[in-house]
């Protein structure tokens, strides 16, 4: 078990990694990014990676606070659903309203690995692999619909 600032050093330590490993990875439209902190460029559209000492998730987070837009917003992603599980190459889980850590309820369409901690560095390559092709291959889908997204906010 690890105190709450050692447990804080390892998880910064894997992000600071991987944002390292993804530096020189272009977008999909050949631009630099911020892999770990991607900006969508949308406001309340977020993709989010997470790793604690259970699992692994990368999620896109619809985070409106006005239900009937978020609403609007997630079932526009639905409309896109077959490109998107086309470009991923897997189903992800779509979930309308969901209630965050924090009691927010959110609307979401993640992927989750299970069995995987971020503070065993010798799971740190599968974490990667984990990562990497799926923010990549978000990023393809996100540089295709993104113009419909800005249209609605």
């Amino acid at each position: 078990m690890y105190s709450k600032e050692e447990a804080a050093r390892l998880r910064q330590q894997f992000w600071i990694s991987f944002g390292q490993y993804m530096k020189p990875v272009p977008s999909a439209s050949g631009s630099t990014v911020h892999w770990i902190n991607y900006k969508t460029g949308v406001k309340n559209i977020f993709f989010k990676m997470d790793a604690d000492n259970k699992k692994a998730s990368i999620s896109i987070q619809l985070t409106h606070s006005d239900i009937g837009i978020r609403h609007l917003i997630f079932n526009q992603f639905e409309e896109f659903k077959g490109m998107f599980t086309s470009t991923m190459n897997e189903e992800w889980e779509w979930i309308q309203d969901y209630t965050d850590e924090y009691g927010k309820t959110i609307s979401q369409i993640i992927i989750t690995l299970k069995g995987i901690s971020v503070f065993n560095q010798s799971q740190w390559p599968d974490l990667i692999s984990f990562f990497k092709p799926r923010i990549v291959a978000l990023d393809e889908f996100w540089d295709n619909v993104k113009p419909v997204f800005e249209d609605l906010n």
